[in-house]
Protein backbone atom coordinates (compact mmCIF):
# COMPACT_ATOMS: atom_id res chain seq x y z
CA UNK A 1 0.00 0.00 0.00
CA UNK A 2 1.50 3.00 -1.24
CA UNK A 3 0.57 6.97 -0.02
CA UNK A 4 0.21 9.35 -3.34
CA UNK A 5 -0.30 13.04 -4.29
CA UNK A 6 -2.21 13.25 -7.82
CA UNK A 7 -2.13 16.81 -9.08
CA UNK A 8 -4.65 17.37 -12.19
CA UNK A 9 -4.53 20.48 -14.13
CA UNK A 10 -7.01 22.95 -15.37
CA UNK A 11 -6.90 20.83 -18.41
CA UNK A 12 -7.56 17.62 -16.50
CA UNK A 13 -10.53 19.36 -14.84
CA UNK A 14 -11.61 21.37 -17.53
CA UNK A 15 -15.17 19.86 -17.46
CA UNK A 16 -17.93 18.30 -15.64
CA UNK A 17 -16.89 15.05 -17.73
CA UNK A 18 -13.28 15.33 -17.37
CA UNK A 19 -14.00 16.18 -13.55
CA UNK A 20 -16.19 12.07 -13.79
CA UNK A 21 -12.98 10.84 -15.57
CA UNK A 22 -10.35 12.09 -12.66
CA UNK A 23 -13.20 10.69 -10.28
CA UNK A 24 -12.63 6.90 -12.35
CA UNK A 25 -8.96 7.19 -11.84
CA UNK A 26 -8.79 8.15 -8.25
CA UNK A 27 -10.99 5.50 -7.57
CA UNK A 28 -9.22 2.73 -9.25
CA UNK A 29 -6.16 4.04 -7.18
CA UNK A 30 -8.03 3.57 -3.73
CA UNK A 31 -9.43 0.05 -5.10
CA UNK A 32 -5.46 -1.25 -4.88
CA UNK A 33 -5.54 0.04 -1.39
CA UNK A 34 -3.65 3.09 -2.14
CA UNK A 35 -3.96 6.17 0.24
CA UNK A 36 -4.36 9.07 -2.29
CA UNK A 37 -4.31 12.79 -2.01
CA UNK A 38 -5.53 14.50 -4.69
CA UNK A 39 -4.23 18.18 -5.59
CA UNK A 40 -6.44 19.94 -8.55
CA UNK A 41 -6.09 23.07 -10.22
CA UNK A 42 -8.86 25.61 -11.51
CA UNK A 43 -10.80 24.25 -14.78
CA UNK A 44 -9.24 25.35 -17.56
CA UNK A 45 -9.78 29.00 -18.74
CA UNK A 46 -11.06 30.14 -14.82
CA UNK A 47 -8.32 31.93 -12.96
CA UNK A 48 -8.42 34.41 -16.70
CA UNK A 49 -11.29 34.79 -16.41
CA UNK A 50 -11.75 35.92 -12.82
CA UNK A 51 -8.78 38.07 -13.55
CA UNK A 52 -10.69 39.74 -16.32
CA UNK A 53 -13.21 40.64 -13.99
CA UNK A 54 -11.00 41.93 -11.51
CA UNK A 55 -9.36 44.25 -14.51
CA UNK A 56 -12.85 45.51 -15.58
CA UNK A 57 -12.46 47.30 -12.00
CA UNK A 58 -9.27 48.16 -12.13
CA UNK A 59 -6.24 47.79 -14.52
CA UNK A 60 -4.09 46.97 -11.59
CA UNK A 61 -5.85 45.08 -8.89
CA UNK A 62 -4.84 45.48 -5.32
CA UNK A 63 -3.00 42.07 -5.09
CA UNK A 64 -4.14 40.57 -1.66
CA UNK A 65 -8.16 41.01 -3.20
CA UNK A 66 -6.95 39.65 -6.51
CA UNK A 67 -5.76 36.72 -4.37
CA UNK A 68 -9.26 36.42 -2.41
CA UNK A 69 -10.44 36.13 -5.78
CA UNK A 70 -8.54 33.83 -8.24
CA UNK A 71 -8.37 31.54 -5.05
CA UNK A 72 -12.26 30.81 -6.04
CA UNK A 73 -11.51 28.93 -8.72
CA UNK A 74 -9.93 25.59 -7.37
CA UNK A 75 -13.10 25.46 -4.38
CA UNK A 76 -15.18 24.82 -6.97
CA UNK A 77 -13.25 22.22 -8.65
CA UNK A 78 -12.40 20.64 -5.11
CA UNK A 79 -16.00 20.28 -4.62
CA UNK A 80 -17.19 18.96 -7.38
CA UNK A 81 -14.59 16.25 -7.31
CA UNK A 82 -15.23 15.21 -4.12
CA UNK A 83 -18.97 15.26 -4.91
CA UNK A 84 -18.14 12.83 -7.83
CA UNK A 85 -15.89 10.43 -5.82
CA UNK A 86 -18.87 9.92 -3.19
CA UNK A 87 -21.12 9.47 -5.75
CA UNK A 88 -18.76 6.48 -6.71
CA UNK A 89 -18.85 4.88 -3.04
CA UNK A 90 -15.42 6.91 -2.53
CA UNK A 91 -14.98 8.45 1.06
CA UNK A 92 -13.28 12.07 0.32
CA UNK A 93 -13.44 15.13 1.83
CA UNK A 94 -12.74 18.62 0.27
CA UNK A 95 -9.87 20.94 1.68
CA UNK A 96 -8.75 24.54 0.77
CA UNK A 97 -5.36 25.67 1.40
CA UNK A 98 -6.52 27.38 4.15
CA UNK A 99 -8.24 24.89 5.75
CA UNK A 100 -5.30 22.27 5.39
CA UNK A 101 -3.24 25.40 6.55
CA UNK A 102 -0.92 25.54 4.02
CA UNK A 103 1.02 28.67 5.82
CA UNK A 104 2.82 31.02 3.10
CA UNK A 105 4.72 34.33 3.41
CA UNK A 106 2.85 37.39 2.44
CA UNK A 107 3.62 37.86 -1.32
CA UNK A 108 0.40 38.43 -2.38
CA UNK A 109 0.03 36.85 -5.94
CA UNK A 110 3.29 34.81 -5.87
CA UNK A 111 4.04 33.68 -2.27
CA UNK A 112 6.16 30.49 -1.15
CA UNK A 113 4.69 28.04 1.05
CA UNK A 114 6.80 28.23 4.59
CA UNK A 115 5.37 25.27 6.15
CA UNK A 116 2.38 22.56 6.17
CA UNK A 117 0.07 21.34 8.91
CA UNK A 118 -0.01 17.66 7.67
CA UNK A 119 -2.49 16.60 10.91
CA UNK A 120 -5.87 16.88 9.22
CA UNK A 121 -4.90 15.28 6.49
CA UNK A 122 -3.39 12.28 8.32
CA UNK A 123 -6.65 11.81 10.56
CA UNK A 124 -8.39 11.56 7.49
CA UNK A 125 -6.23 9.25 5.42
CA UNK A 126 -6.58 7.24 8.21
CA UNK A 127 -10.19 7.17 8.31
CA UNK A 128 -9.97 5.71 4.63
CA UNK A 129 -10.76 8.99 3.11
CA UNK A 130 -9.73 10.56 -0.29
CA UNK A 131 -8.23 14.19 0.42
CA UNK A 132 -9.17 16.73 -2.30
CA UNK A 133 -6.62 20.34 -1.65
CA UNK A 134 -7.33 23.12 -3.95
CA UNK A 135 -3.78 23.94 -5.42
CA UNK A 136 -2.09 27.17 -6.28
CA UNK A 137 -3.18 28.61 -2.44
CA UNK A 138 -2.20 28.98 0.75
CA UNK A 139 -2.80 31.42 3.95
CA UNK A 140 -0.46 33.67 5.60
CA UNK A 141 0.23 33.99 9.27
CA UNK A 142 -2.46 36.95 9.68
CA UNK A 143 -4.81 34.87 8.19
CA UNK A 144 -5.02 35.88 4.61
CA UNK A 145 -5.49 34.35 1.37
CA UNK A 146 -2.64 33.69 -0.70
CA UNK A 147 -1.75 32.54 -3.91
CA UNK A 148 1.61 31.29 -5.15
CA UNK A 149 1.92 32.37 -8.99
CA UNK A 150 1.91 30.49 -12.02
CA UNK A 151 2.04 27.00 -11.63
CA UNK A 152 1.23 27.00 -8.11
CA UNK A 153 -0.74 23.78 -7.89
CA UNK A 154 2.32 21.73 -8.60
CA UNK A 155 4.01 23.56 -5.85
CA UNK A 156 1.26 22.19 -4.02
CA UNK A 157 1.07 18.23 -5.12
CA UNK A 158 4.84 18.40 -4.27
CA UNK A 159 4.89 20.10 -1.43
CA UNK A 160 2.28 18.23 0.24
CA UNK A 161 3.83 14.96 -1.33
CA UNK A 162 6.75 15.76 0.91
CA UNK A 163 5.26 17.13 4.37
CA UNK A 164 3.09 13.76 4.23
CA UNK A 165 6.83 11.46 3.10
CA UNK A 166 4.27 10.02 -0.14
CA UNK A 167 5.82 7.39 -1.91
CA UNK A 168 5.62 8.85 -5.08
CA UNK A 169 3.91 12.46 -6.35
CA UNK A 170 2.21 11.96 -9.97
CA UNK A 171 1.91 15.12 -12.34
CA UNK A 172 -1.00 14.73 -14.29
CA UNK A 173 -1.01 16.74 -18.06
CA UNK A 174 -1.64 16.71 -21.33
CA UNK A 175 1.08 15.01 -22.08
CA UNK A 176 2.50 11.17 -21.19
CA UNK A 177 5.72 11.95 -20.23
CA UNK A 178 8.91 14.15 -20.53
CA UNK A 179 10.48 13.52 -24.46
CA UNK A 180 13.83 14.00 -25.44
CA UNK A 181 12.70 17.29 -27.29
CA UNK A 182 9.30 18.90 -28.19
CA UNK A 183 7.64 16.33 -30.78
CA UNK A 184 5.93 18.64 -32.39
CA UNK A 185 9.30 20.12 -33.92
CA UNK A 186 10.98 16.56 -33.89
CA UNK A 187 8.59 14.02 -34.83
CA UNK A 188 10.89 10.98 -33.41
CA UNK A 189 11.51 12.46 -30.17
CA UNK A 190 11.07 9.53 -26.99
CA UNK A 191 9.49 9.67 -24.00
CA UNK A 192 11.97 9.41 -21.30
CA UNK A 193 11.43 6.68 -18.45
CA UNK A 194 13.30 8.59 -16.15
CA UNK A 195 15.33 11.86 -15.50
CA UNK A 196 17.10 13.23 -13.34
CA UNK A 197 15.97 16.13 -11.08
CA UNK A 198 19.28 18.32 -11.90
CA UNK A 199 18.50 17.52 -16.08
CA UNK A 200 14.66 18.17 -15.47
CA UNK A 201 15.50 22.03 -13.43
CA UNK A 202 17.52 22.24 -16.65
CA UNK A 203 15.17 21.43 -19.47
CA UNK A 204 12.31 23.66 -17.26
CA UNK A 205 14.81 26.46 -16.98
CA UNK A 206 15.70 26.10 -20.75
CA UNK A 207 12.21 26.39 -22.46
CA UNK A 208 10.37 22.96 -21.77
CA UNK A 209 7.63 23.52 -20.68
CA UNK A 210 6.47 20.52 -18.89
CA UNK A 211 6.64 21.13 -15.56
CA UNK A 212 7.18 24.52 -13.18
CA UNK A 213 10.54 25.25 -11.74
CA UNK A 214 10.00 25.74 -8.37
CA UNK A 215 8.25 22.15 -8.25
CA UNK A 216 11.08 20.49 -9.74
CA UNK A 217 13.51 22.91 -7.12
CA UNK A 218 11.06 21.98 -4.51
CA UNK A 219 11.18 17.98 -5.05
CA UNK A 220 14.67 17.87 -5.97
CA UNK A 221 15.22 20.08 -2.02
CA UNK A 222 13.02 17.20 -0.41
CA UNK A 223 13.73 14.02 -2.56
CA UNK A 224 9.93 13.58 -3.72
CA UNK A 225 10.05 11.22 -6.83
CA UNK A 226 8.21 12.83 -9.22
CA UNK A 227 6.22 11.55 -11.89
CA UNK A 228 4.73 13.15 -15.13
CA UNK A 229 1.75 11.56 -16.21
CA UNK A 230 -0.94 11.33 -19.19
CA UNK A 231 -4.09 12.42 -17.56
CA UNK A 232 -6.72 10.13 -19.94
CA UNK A 233 -3.85 8.10 -21.51
CA UNK A 234 -2.28 5.12 -19.78
CA UNK A 235 1.44 4.59 -19.56
CA UNK A 236 4.07 4.66 -16.96
CA UNK A 237 4.98 8.64 -17.83
CA UNK A 238 8.59 9.62 -17.13
CA UNK A 239 9.94 9.16 -13.36
CA UNK A 240 12.14 12.31 -11.91
CA UNK A 241 14.34 11.34 -9.40
CA UNK A 242 17.95 11.83 -7.82
CA UNK A 243 18.70 8.51 -8.95
CA UNK A 244 21.78 9.24 -11.64
CA UNK A 245 23.48 5.23 -11.85
CA UNK A 246 20.56 4.55 -15.23
CA UNK A 247 21.08 7.77 -16.82
CA UNK A 248 24.97 7.25 -16.72
CA UNK A 249 24.30 4.15 -19.14
CA UNK A 250 22.02 5.97 -21.27
CA UNK A 251 22.36 8.27 -24.08
CA UNK A 252 25.61 11.03 -22.61
CA UNK A 253 22.17 13.59 -23.25
CA UNK A 254 18.98 13.29 -22.05
CA UNK A 255 17.32 16.05 -24.01
CA UNK A 256 17.35 19.24 -26.11
CA UNK A 257 15.57 22.39 -24.91
CA UNK A 258 15.18 25.60 -26.66
CA UNK A 259 13.54 28.74 -26.02
CA UNK A 260 12.51 31.58 -28.91
CA UNK A 261 11.68 34.25 -26.18
CA UNK A 262 15.10 35.63 -26.19
CA UNK A 263 16.69 39.00 -27.31
CA UNK A 264 20.42 40.08 -27.61
CA UNK A 265 21.93 43.36 -26.72
CA UNK A 266 25.34 44.48 -27.66
CA UNK A 267 26.86 47.85 -26.36
CA UNK A 268 29.64 48.83 -28.76
CA UNK A 269 33.33 50.57 -27.80
CA UNK A 270 33.45 50.71 -23.83
CA UNK A 271 36.07 51.82 -22.76
CA UNK A 272 38.29 49.27 -21.03
CA UNK A 273 38.01 49.80 -17.18
CA UNK A 274 37.74 47.86 -14.55
CA UNK A 275 34.12 47.88 -12.98
CA UNK A 276 32.89 48.00 -16.47
CA UNK A 277 30.47 45.08 -16.14
CA UNK A 278 28.87 45.77 -13.46
CA UNK A 279 27.82 49.98 -15.27
CA UNK A 280 26.33 47.80 -17.89
CA UNK A 281 24.40 45.61 -15.70
CA UNK A 282 23.69 47.19 -12.36
CA UNK A 283 21.48 49.55 -13.83
CA UNK A 284 20.10 46.32 -15.88
CA UNK A 285 19.51 44.48 -12.43
CA UNK A 286 17.96 47.54 -10.98
CA UNK A 287 15.27 47.92 -13.23
CA UNK A 288 14.39 44.13 -13.01
CA UNK A 289 15.36 42.91 -16.03
CA UNK A 290 16.96 39.33 -15.70
CA UNK A 291 19.92 38.83 -17.89
CA UNK A 292 20.82 35.30 -19.21
CA UNK A 293 24.14 34.93 -21.45
CA UNK A 294 26.83 37.12 -21.45
CA UNK A 295 29.83 37.51 -24.05
CA UNK A 296 32.78 40.00 -23.73
CA UNK A 297 34.68 40.89 -26.40
CA UNK A 298 38.57 43.06 -25.96
CA UNK A 299 39.55 44.81 -28.99
CA UNK A 300 43.07 45.87 -29.59
CA UNK A 301 42.27 49.73 -29.07
CA UNK A 302 41.48 49.36 -25.26
CA UNK A 303 37.36 49.64 -25.78
CA UNK A 304 35.43 45.94 -25.33
CA UNK A 305 32.09 44.96 -26.44
CA UNK A 306 29.79 43.91 -24.06
CA UNK A 307 26.93 41.52 -25.29
CA UNK A 308 23.81 39.71 -23.38
CA UNK A 309 20.25 38.40 -23.73
CA UNK A 310 17.25 39.22 -21.96
CA UNK A 311 13.45 37.56 -22.63
CA UNK A 312 11.99 39.29 -25.46
CA UNK A 313 9.20 41.00 -23.37
CA UNK A 314 11.99 43.45 -21.45
CA UNK A 315 13.81 43.94 -25.05
CA UNK A 316 12.45 47.51 -25.59
CA UNK A 317 13.15 47.96 -21.54
CA UNK A 318 16.57 47.06 -21.57
CA UNK A 319 17.37 49.13 -24.72
CA UNK A 320 16.35 52.23 -23.11
CA UNK A 321 18.48 51.77 -20.14
CA UNK A 322 21.29 50.46 -22.01
CA UNK A 323 21.21 53.75 -24.36
CA UNK A 324 21.28 56.01 -21.10
CA UNK A 325 24.45 53.85 -20.33
CA UNK A 326 26.26 54.28 -23.41
CA UNK A 327 25.67 58.10 -23.12
CA UNK A 328 27.08 57.96 -19.42
CA UNK A 329 29.96 55.89 -19.92
CA UNK A 330 30.73 57.13 -23.41
CA UNK A 331 30.22 53.98 -25.44
CA UNK A 332 30.14 54.13 -29.33
CA UNK A 333 26.61 52.41 -29.61
CA UNK A 334 24.28 50.20 -28.55
CA UNK A 335 22.77 47.30 -30.97
CA UNK A 336 19.81 44.88 -30.69
CA UNK A 337 18.43 42.15 -32.18
CA UNK A 338 15.17 39.99 -31.75
CA UNK A 339 15.87 37.63 -34.02
CA UNK A 340 17.57 35.01 -32.17
CA UNK A 341 16.85 32.04 -30.11
CA UNK A 342 18.30 29.15 -27.79
CA UNK A 343 19.15 26.09 -28.06
CA UNK A 344 20.67 23.66 -25.39
CA UNK A 345 21.78 20.27 -24.63
CA UNK A 346 21.28 18.57 -21.54
CA UNK A 347 22.42 15.31 -19.41
CA UNK A 348 24.18 14.20 -16.52
CA UNK A 349 26.57 12.16 -18.92
CA UNK A 350 28.24 14.82 -20.18
CA UNK A 351 30.08 14.81 -16.70
CA UNK A 352 31.63 11.67 -17.51
CA UNK A 353 32.36 12.28 -21.74
CA UNK A 354 34.51 14.59 -23.00
CA UNK A 355 34.05 16.21 -26.38
CA UNK A 356 30.66 16.60 -26.11
CA UNK A 357 30.41 20.52 -26.53
CA UNK A 358 32.68 20.32 -29.87
CA UNK A 359 30.19 17.52 -31.46
CA UNK A 360 27.39 19.84 -30.90
CA UNK A 361 29.43 22.59 -33.05
CA UNK A 362 30.27 19.91 -35.74
CA UNK A 363 26.48 19.47 -36.17
CA UNK A 364 25.33 22.84 -36.17
CA UNK A 365 28.49 23.50 -38.55
CA UNK A 366 27.09 20.65 -40.83
CA UNK A 367 23.64 22.45 -41.39
CA UNK A 368 25.54 25.95 -42.18
CA UNK A 369 24.26 27.45 -38.69
CA UNK A 370 26.30 30.09 -37.28
CA UNK A 371 26.67 30.55 -33.38
CA UNK A 372 26.21 33.65 -31.74
CA UNK A 373 26.93 32.63 -28.09
CA UNK A 374 28.27 30.00 -25.78
CA UNK A 375 27.15 29.23 -22.65
CA UNK A 376 28.03 26.00 -20.65
CA UNK A 377 27.60 24.50 -17.15
CA UNK A 378 28.13 21.18 -15.69
CA UNK A 379 25.23 19.25 -17.67
CA UNK A 380 24.37 21.39 -19.98
CA UNK A 381 25.72 23.51 -23.59
CA UNK A 382 23.61 26.52 -24.65
CA UNK A 383 23.92 28.41 -27.67
CA UNK A 384 22.46 31.43 -29.49
CA UNK A 385 21.59 31.17 -33.27
CA UNK A 386 19.39 33.02 -35.59
CA UNK A 387 15.66 32.50 -34.76
CA UNK A 388 14.89 31.32 -38.70
CA UNK A 389 17.50 27.61 -37.82
CA UNK A 390 16.05 26.89 -35.16
CA UNK A 391 13.50 23.78 -35.71
CA UNK A 392 16.67 22.67 -37.97
CA UNK A 393 19.13 22.94 -35.18
CA UNK A 394 16.93 21.08 -32.76
CA UNK A 395 16.47 18.58 -35.34
CA UNK A 396 20.22 17.92 -36.38
CA UNK A 397 21.28 18.02 -32.58
CA UNK A 398 18.53 15.32 -31.64
CA UNK A 399 19.90 13.07 -34.71
CA UNK A 400 23.61 14.20 -33.67
CA UNK A 401 23.35 12.56 -30.23
CA UNK A 402 21.29 9.11 -31.28
CA UNK A 403 17.96 10.38 -29.42
CA UNK A 404 15.64 10.12 -32.28
CA UNK A 405 13.16 7.00 -31.58
CA UNK A 406 14.11 3.73 -33.95
CA UNK A 407 11.99 3.63 -37.34
CA UNK A 408 9.28 0.67 -37.19
CA UNK A 409 9.03 -2.29 -39.49
CA UNK A 410 8.13 -0.61 -42.44
CA UNK A 411 8.62 2.57 -42.42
Amino acid sequence: MALIVQKFGGTSVGSIERIEQVAEKVQKFRENGDDIVVVVSAMSGETNRLIGLAKQISEQPVPRELDVMVSTGEQVTIALLAMALIKRGVPAVSYTGNQVRILTDSSFTKARIMQIDDQKLRADLKAGRVVVVAGFQGVDEHGNITTLGRGGSDTTGVALAAALKADECQIYTDVDGVYTTDPRVVPKAQRLDKITFEEMLEMASLGSKVLQIRSVEFAGKYNVPLRVLHSFQEGPGTLITTDEEESMEQPIISGIAFNRDEAKLTIRGVPDNPGVAFKILGPISAANIEVDMIVQNIAHDNTTDFTFTVHRNDYLSAMRVLENTAREIGAREVIGDTDIAKVSIVGVGMRSHAGVASRMFEALAKEGINIQMISTSEIKVSVVIEEKYLELAVRALHTAFELDAPARQGE
